[in-house]
C-alpha cells in the first residue's frame, strides 16, 4: 500500500509542475502584425506592431483570444482557462501570454506589479477594484463608455482613459 500511496503522490506533484508550462503552450506565439512601433485595430482584433519586442506581440495575440469572451467578476481568477474574464483576470491573461506572470493577479496585486511608472510598450493602470492596460498604443480594458451596447466584456479599445486614481507599472524592461 506504501508503494501505491508514494506513486500517487509523485505522480501528482509531477503533473503539478508540469501543468504551468502544458497550459503556457496555449498562448499563441504568432499573430497579426502591423508596421511600425504602434498596435492597430482591425475590427476587434488587434495588430502587434511588427517593431515591438516578442513578449508585447505576444501579449497582444494573447488578448486577442479574449476578445469575443463575456465579462464576470471574479472570471479568469482560478486559472487562465476560464469562460468569462474580469479586469484582472484580462490583464493577468496578456501578461501572461508574454511569459511575464505565471498566475492571474488581482487589480490590487496589479498595484504592485514590476516597475512604478508608464512603460515603453505596456503599462498596467490599477487600482482597488479596477485595471487595464495599454499595450503598443492600445486599451486593453474590460468597460467602454464608446460602446454602445455598454457591456463590460474584454476587449481592445482604440480611445485613451484618464488614468485618474489608478497606479501606472509597467514589467521591467518594457
Amino acid at each position: 500500500m506504501k508503494i501505491s500511496i508514494r506513486k500517487f503522490i509523485l505522480g501528482a506533484a509531477l503533473l503539478a509542475s508540469t501543468t504551468p508550462f502544458s497550459f503556457g503552450d496555449s498562448f499563441p506565439s504568432s499573430g497579426p502584425t502591423t508596421p511600425g512601433n504602434e498596435a492597430r485595430l482591425r475590427g476587434a482584433l488587434a495588430l502587434a506592431p511588427v517593431n515591438a519586442p516578442l513578449s508585447v506581440k505576444r501579449a497582444i495575440w494573447a488578448a486577442n483570444q479574449l476578445r469575443a469572451k463575456p465579462y464576470r467578476y471574479g472570471g479568469g481568477h482560478r486559472s487562465f482557462n476560464d469562460s468569462a474574464y474580469d479586469c484582472s483576470a484580462t490583464v493577468s491573461y496578456a501578461l501572461a501570454g508574454a511569459g511575464l506572470v505565471s498566475a492571474p493577479l488581482s487589480s490590487k496585486e496589479l498595484r504592485a506589479y514590476g516597475s512604478r511608472g508608464p512603460g515603453k510598450w505596456i503599462t498596467v493602470y490599477a487600482r482597488n477594484g479596477h485595471t487595464f492596460a495599454v499595450i503598443a498604443g492600445l486599451r486593453l480594458d474590460t468597460t467602454s463608455p464608446h460602446n454602445p451596447s455598454r457591456r463590460w466584456a474584454p476587449r481592445w479599445q482604440p480611445t485613451s482613459r484618464m488614468p485618474f486614481g489608478f497606479e501606472a507599472r509597467h514589467p521591467i524592461g518594457l
